[in-house]
């Protein structure tokens, strides 16, 4: 792997790994940044999808304990059952409409243009969101219940259009529906282990003949352990904050991010790609 490549992987491992959980969409920073350093081909476009799995894994370290728990008790403790059927319920909805759509999804909205556009209305959805009185009734993960666990997996299945967020998409969500920020933030932490490990399977064995795994392997490991380790720092710093604020901040930040890139685009500072 050359040096260029090696630098490449790591801003998208650092990229993924920074905006996975935060509700400012991933997949729309990958396929900016993938624009902007000329690694947008559908090699770059799997990579960016498989190196998801490196996140996934901070996930899978920060709540170890919790996991551990549930895979100990799934087969006899009835919180253990429950919250996995949850986790099921509420990851169908995004894996069905993927399966059915996603080609057209690709082809049609995984560009910069529309990814800006779904920026700025993401981040109106959660001002109008945090504007709203918000009362809570389910104060844990373990309190949802099979009805609160559907509603979360349609708000999840919204972010199918890059730009949207899944987190952000699920936390808010959760907001509405009634649940703590603590409550929806996790939650939509839990529910990114099956649907982001579901989604990178099935792309890399749909994709499998882009992929030389002799001559790949550092590419994808660079982008693995920077995802991993930048997604760990983000999950604990988002704990802290949504312990003492809302999400106001993260609008902001989508308006302007999203307002950013049209004018680029408009100006031709950037020659964003279209097709």
């Amino acid at each position: 792997m050359d040096v260029v490549l090696f630098f490449k992987a790591l801003i998208l491992g650092i990229v993924e790994g920074l905006t996975e959980f935060l509700p400012v969409s991933s997949t729309g920073h990958l396929i900016l940044a993938g624009d902007l350093l000329a690694f947008n081909d559908d090699k770059a476009k799997l990579f960016c999808i498989v190196i998801q799995v490196g996140a996934i894994l901070a996930i899978c370290w920060e709540y170890r304990l919790k996991i551990t728990q549930v895979l100990l008790g799934v087969t006899h403790q009835r919180q253990a059952q429950k919250f996995v059927i949850n986790l099921v319920i509420a990851f169908l909805p995004a894996a069905i409409l993927g399966f059915l759509f996603s080609k057209y999804i690709k082809a049609v909205l995984f560009k910069p243009l529309p990814v800006a556009l779904a920026f700025i209305i993401g981040a109106l959805v959660i001002i109008w969101a945090e504007k709203r009185e918000h009362t809570v009734r389910v104060q844990e993960v373990d309190d949802l219940s099979f009805l609160d666990a559907f509603k979360l997996g349609i708000a999840q299945a919204f972010a199918l259009i890059p730009g949207t967020s899944r987190s952000g998409a699920t936390i808010i969500g959760g907001l509405l529906f009634g649940l703590s920020r603590k409550a929806a933030t996790e939650f939509s932490f839990f529910l990114a282990i099956p649907t982001l490990v579901a989604a990178s399977a099935y792309d890399l064995y749909k994709h499998r003949d882009l992929v030389n795994f002799s001559d790949d392997a550092g590419l994808f490991a660079v982008g693995l352990v920077t995802a991993f380790l930048s997604a760990l720092l983000a999950v604990k710093g988002l704990l802290r904050y949504i312990s003492q604020h809302n999400f106001i901040i993260f609008a902001w930040y989508r308006i302007v991010f999203g307002l950013v890139v049209l004018a680029t685009a408009y100006s031709g500072l950037v020659q964003w790609s279209v097709d």
